[in-house]
Parts: structure tokens; sequence; C-alpha cells
């Protein structure tokens, strides 16, 4: 509080508004020309100006002065006034605030102008920033993962799990590729999703939160490499499965499935990368925490269903044809019910490797706190001197 008030009275204003009531007089703010302020301002006297509840009986150079020396000791200022008394430290502060009412001087002084009384239109402007601040993080990790479980997985699968390895004859299937047709329709669902986040349900942050790209680009490659792993893991199974060598030893004569068909291969793996992708989008939006901590919004929910269930029908009743010369067939197709079950299958088992890339997530999230690796800790919450001022006062992470 900065008031021109007496210091009772802004004592008594501070005991109705539960304010701390360690009001200082003018009188203790440093003697120096406002015309020509020192640099080390903030560094001399930026503690002692945090420390007290506020500052009363002072005039339009205190004002301006204490403003200056907080910004100088690394915090970002913002004011409100009302009044011509109030207009340079209005001008000089980050964000002005002219109340309702207030005169003309303040309003040109000011960034910002209420048109209403009370300061609610400001707390909610804060909580719909820092909501939108949620949404980008989980637009950015979401986008990250995506792209590197699909370039990763194609370049290791390119080179290391080759169906001419597995005696393919087919001059088409010597390594492993998609059709331009699926690839094109995982693009497309996949951006469907991500606009579904910007109508996502968020829980805004209680302190205001910093930029701290490594550690997004973290989580990003942990969510990235489980879903990679998945389907590298997916793709050898199902080689082992179509190979005529490999067959009996395979997973898929254990469970008791059919011989994989060379078609089937290729339409597997579109679900299983198409499966794992949206499903990813509901492990990234809730940080380093559980996925189900955090209800996601109707929106995303019905736009993550859509993608779903289209990719879902399209492996399932794909026309058997050779797009690109490449053999492709849809899972449901066969004779018997173990080939009619093959989505239901992939279905399972992209669920199970959900599940362990969110455990795997939590995990690497507790750790790097643990660590404070990257700062994700002691900079969450903005600079040095917001960790230094704030160190006493959270008492819990911000949801």
């Amino acid at each position: 509080m900065i008031t021109g008030d007496h210091v009772l009275i802004a004592k008594e204003m501070c005991r109705m508004l539960n304010l701390d009531p360690n009001i200082l007089t003018a009188d203790k703010l440093p003697k120096v020309d406002v015309n020509d302020l020192p640099d080390d301002l903030g560094e001399k006297y930026g503690e002692m100006m945090l420390g007290v509840g506020g500052f009363a009986q002072v005039f339009p150079e205190h004002k301006f002065m204490i403003v200056e020396a907080l910004r100088q000791y690394g915090f970002k200022c913002a004011m409100t006034g009302d009044g011509v008394n109030d207009a340079p430290a209005l001008k000089r502060a980050d964000v002005g605030i002219a109340v309702q009412g207030a005169t003309d001087a303040a309003r040109a002084a000011a960034d910002m102008v209420l048109t209403g009384p009370g300061l609610s239109v400001v707390v909610e402007a804060m909580l719909v920033s820092r909501q939108v601040f949620q949404r980008m993080l989980s637009f950015l990790t979401y986008r990250i993962s995506a792209t590197l479980q699909l370039v990763c997985f194609f370049f290791i699968a390119c080179f290391s799990l080759t169906p001419r390895n597995y005696g393919s004859a087919d001059a088409d299937f010597q390594f492993f590729h998609l059709p331009v047709l699926m690839f094109m329709l995982i693009t497309l669902l996949n951006d469907g999703c991500l606009m579904t986040i910007g109508y996502d349900r968020v829980v805004p942050s209680k302190l205001p939160q910093r930029w701290n790209l490594p550690v997004v680009f973290t989580r990003s490659i942990i969510l990235s490499a489980v879903a990679c792993s998945s389907s590298l893991m997916l793709l050898w199974i199902a080689l082992e499965g179509w190979g005529d060598e490999t067959y009996p030893n395979s997973w898929f004569k254990a469970l008791g499935l059919a011989q994989l068909k060379q078609g089937k291969v290729v339409t597997l793996l579109y679900l299983n990368i198409s499966i794992s992708g949206f499903l990813t989008i509901f492990c990234s939006r809730t940080g380093g925490r559980w996925f189900f901590t955090m209800a996601p919004g109707l929106v995303l929910l019905i736009g993550a269903t859509i993608s779903l269930f289209v990719s879902s029908m399209v492996a399932s009743f794909w026309h058997t044809s050779s797009p690109g010369g490449l053999l492709t067939e849809g899972l449901a197709w066969g004779d018997t019910n173990s080939e009619r079950l093959l989505p239901l299958w992939v279905w399972i088992y992209c669920i199970v490797w959900w599940l362990i890339q969110d455990a795997v997530k939590v995990g690497a999230h507790m750790l790097m706190e643990w660590m404070d690796l990257f700062g994700c800790v002691s900079k969450a919450y903005g600079g040095k001197v917001v960790e230094q001022y704030m160190e006493n006062k959270i008492t819990e992470p911000a949801n």
C-alpha cells in the first residue's frame, strides 16, 4: 500500500483488508533526487520495501521512487491509482492501472483503465492468462512428443526392423513404411487433436510461472521415447508373427493367434501409432502429474474420441489394396475370430503402454524435482529475486 493519507488511516485500512499493518511514513524512505535516481537504489532499499506492508504520507515523487526501486530489485511492478499525484508512478510501473473514476492524467499515464468498480477484472485477467500459459505448455509438449515419436520410429524401423530380414520377397516391402494416405490421416487427426487443446480444462497456477524450455523438451522426449518403444516392440512382434520361420516361436503363436498377413502388418502399426499418439495428449496435458488428476475438457475429449474412432475404423475395415505398391489389408477381415479381434488386441496393447508411459513421466518428473534439474523447482515461479521472496510463502506446489 502506498498512500498519501495519514499513517493511522493506512493502518486501519490494512486491518480491515487483512493486510500487513507494518506501515512506514515517507521519512523512512531514502532522500534522493527523483530526477537522478541511483542505479543501486533497488539493491540498497528493495529488501526493506518488501519487508513492510506499505508507506503512508507520501508524495508523488515517493511513489515513483518506490516503483523504480522494486523494478531495479528484479520485480515486475503493477500499480493502481486515480489521481494526478499517481500519474508518474503509473507511467513508470510495468503495468499502470487507472481505476474507475480516475482523472484524465491518471488515465493517460496508465496502461490499463478500469471502467467498473473493484480490481476483480485484473484478477480474472491474470487467471485467464495463466490458463492460456498452461494450454501452451500442453500444446508444445504434445506437438514435440508426437513429432519425435514419428521421426524416431520410422528412422529406427527403416534400419533395424526390416521385413527383408524376415524373408520378404516383395520389392515394396523390403523396409517398413506406411502408405502416404495413412501417414496423411495420422497427421490430419493429430492436428485435429491439437486444435482442441485451446478449449481444454486447465487449472491456473497459484503463482506466476516462467518458461522453462529444457523441462518441456525433457518431458516431451520421455513421452515420445515410451511411445516409440511401444511401436518398435509391436513391429518386432508383428514381423515375428508374419515370418514363416519365426511364427512358431512368436507371441502370436503363444497367444493362439493366426499367422499375420503382410498387409495386416502395415495396418497393425498404423493403428498402434495412431492410438498411442492420441492417448499421449492425455499424458502431456497434466505436466508431471498422473493423467487422471485433472479431467479433460469436453471439446478435447470429443476430439480425441473422434480421432481414435476414425483411426480404429480405418485400420479395421481398410479395403485390401496396394497403395503405392505396398499391400495393405483391414485388421478385421479374416476367417477366424482371432483374426477379426486383432484391433481389440492392439487397443489392449496400447492402453497398457499408455499406463506405462504416464508412470514413467511421473517418475521422471519426481526425479527432476528431486535433482532440481534445469531449475524445475528453483526457477519455476520467476527469477532469483522472486524465489528468495517466495521461499517462505510457497507451502504447496501449484496446481
